[in-house]
């Protein structure tokens, strides 16, 4: 049989998602992906050129996740009458449209059928979001800003340091980010993007909610988050990204609050990382549905329950660097919405110009004890563009849907930097370049990173493993458990000195087994540890993130 092209298969997929959305939508979860035609020796097949590139850099081995939805089984589906959406691989499944009870019961007859479950529509807890959604677009006052390069939003940009790596010329240029959203009105059409589209730089849009040619419709929300990361309109607003490439996927029903959201991120993200994208910014959360059976209880907010928490976890482990706003819920037991608890992404909380939180960003701790929000980034008076440019270009707004969006251009910018570091070193990084990093919680999680500082560690972490002559080794570094030490030649140590972020003086010792003791009951932060030996002297940085 002729191998299907990746062109044919995302071709495909547009077509499932072709039926309008209604009230009586499923999910059907299958039980395996026994007798496909892909298979893990020709990854071509279904992941692009750039996707396989980005897993031989990374050092991704090609697994099942990967292996698209059985297409005879979406076949045996839609013979039993069901229109199909948006089928996913990483759950092995469909979501479907169907109003009639014969055609769910042949489909539960089906063999290859885990189970078949219900997702429709009441116009319930959508009220809630819309209240939300509306309070993060409503105009507030900013501050002054200096109306330099960064014009408005050089508050923003600056809080991050962001600035300097784009003075060291890592703007995003050559980095992939998609942006998963409930709309993109405007953005067609304003100045501040015209730089992306005249470069090119737009690479596609995709609509997973009505399967419609455009996403330029149903809200301004995906607009203004894009904004803070590609706006390129020199002193009135540039972005932490402004020299990246985009995707525009629409995600997001806002006519409803239904589960079958989350799934349609999942397939998104899906899409995401056949096409080789390096970053995801989602500023979307989901808690409670119009079908209260669905809604999420704090138990689910543990790391691996919730379906697009699932999708965002694998998303992670394909090397895509995955950003989601915490939340606009402000205190509480775990106000967090899904996916912000999933463990290997970076969960953006909001402060204000002066580095304070804002009193609406959700807190933590995830059912299971873990620290979100990871760190913060500027979500109060947040500027960003307007999607209806013709009445008002650029606005002052309050969300951690704005300041997960900015922290993920500064991502951007550091994966530039930084093409070969995991996913987990660059996470880890960022966390321990926060100024909170030293004593994290639930609130302001590691806190404001410093990116300039966060490249540092990276680039240490390089140079040490590229040298091959070090005193000591210290792994894994950085490190969110234990570190091990060890000597690496034959010769006595004459002295250990551990200072702190500070530079002050932690620790004295000549014995490798104590500097391992040591920094196995440091908390997080970021240590500088000094070795003397009778050969010379090896200076290196310990990053931990417990």
């Amino acid at each position: 049989m002729k191998k299907l092209s990746l062109l044919v298969i995302l071709v495909v997929c547009g077509i499932f998602a072709q039926a309008q959305i209604a009230t009586n939508i499923y999910w059907v979860k299958f039980t395996d992906k026994a007798n496909s035609p892909y298979s893990i020796d020709n990854p071509e097949e279904f992941l692009s050129a750039r996707a396989l590139e980005r897993r031989a850099r990374l050092g991704i081995e090609i697994d099942e996740y990967d292996i698209p939805v059985n297409p005879q089984y979406l076949q045996a589906v839609e013979d039993c009458g069901a229109q199909l959406l948006n089928p996913s691989k990483w759950l092995n499944g469909v979501s479907v449209y169907t109003n009639s009870d014969a055609v769910v019961a042949a489909i539960n007859e089906l063999e290859f059928v885990e189970t078949v479950r219900n997702c429709p529509d009441f116009p319930k807890a959508q009220t809630d979001k819309e209240r939300w959604l509306a309070n993060e677009m409503k105009a507030v006052k900013g501050s002054v800003a200096s109306r330099g390069y960064y014009g408005e939003a050089d508050v923003q940009v600056y809080q991050l340091r962001v600035n300097e790596l784009h003075d060291m010329g890592y703007d995003g240029t050559g980095v992939v980010i998609a942006v998963l959203d409930g709309g993109f009105i405007g953005t067609d059409i304003h100045s501040c993007f015209d730089n992306m589209r005249a470069e090119g730089r737009l690479l596609g849009i995709r609509d997973f909610v009505y399967g419609s040619e455009s996403v330029y419709s149903q809200s301004t929300h995906g607009t203004s988050c894009l904004s803070t990361m590609a706006a390129y309109d020199p002193n009135n607003m540039v972005g932490t990204a402004p020299k990246a490439s985009y995707y525009l996927f629409h995600t997001e029903d806002g006519n409803g609050e239904n589960i079958v959201e989350e799934y349609n991120w999942v397939s998104g993200a899906e899409l995401a990382d056949s096409l080789g994208v390096d970053v995801c910014s989602t500023s979307l959360g989901y808690i409670d549905f119009d079908m209260p059976q669905w809604d999420h209880p704090f138990s689910h907010f543990d790391g691996h329950t919730a379906p697009m928490t699932i999708g965002a976890e694998i998303a992670a482990s394909r090397g895509m660097l995955c950003m989601n706003s915490a939340g606009n819920e402000g205190e509480g037991t775990c106000t967090l919405g899904i996916p912000a608890d999933a463990e290997h992404i970076i969960t953006v909380g909001a402060v204000d110009e002066n580095g304070q939180r804002a009193y609406f960003s959700s807190v933590g701790p995830t059912y299971d004890g873990r620290i979100k929000p990871d760190v913060m980034a500027m979500g109060e008076a947040t500027y960003v563009a307007s999607g209806y440019p013709d009445w008002q270009l650029y606005y002052n707004g309050n969300g951690t849907s704005f300041s997960c969006p900015v922290l993920a251009g500064a991502m951007a910018c550091l994966r530039q930097a930084c093409p070969n570091a995991s996913v987990q070193e660059i996470c880890d990084a960022v966390r321990a370049a926060g100024n909170n990093a030293i004593n994290p919680n639930s609130y302001d999680g590691f806190g404001i990173p410093d990116f300039t500082l966060a490249l540092a560690m990276l680039n240490d972490n390089v140079n040490e493993a590229a040298s091959g002559d070090e005193i000591v080794s210290v792994y894994p570094n950085p490190s969110n458990g234990n570190v091990k030490v060890s000597l690496n030649e034959s010769c006595s140590v004459n002295g250990i000195t551990v200072y702190g972020i500070t530079g002050n003086v932690l620790f004295n010792t000549n014995n490798i087994n104590e500097l391992e003791t040591t920094l196995n009951t440091l908390g997080s932060g970021v240590y500088t540890v000094i070795i003397n030996s009778e050969n010379g002297s090896q200076t290196l940085k310990v990053v931990l993130t417990k």
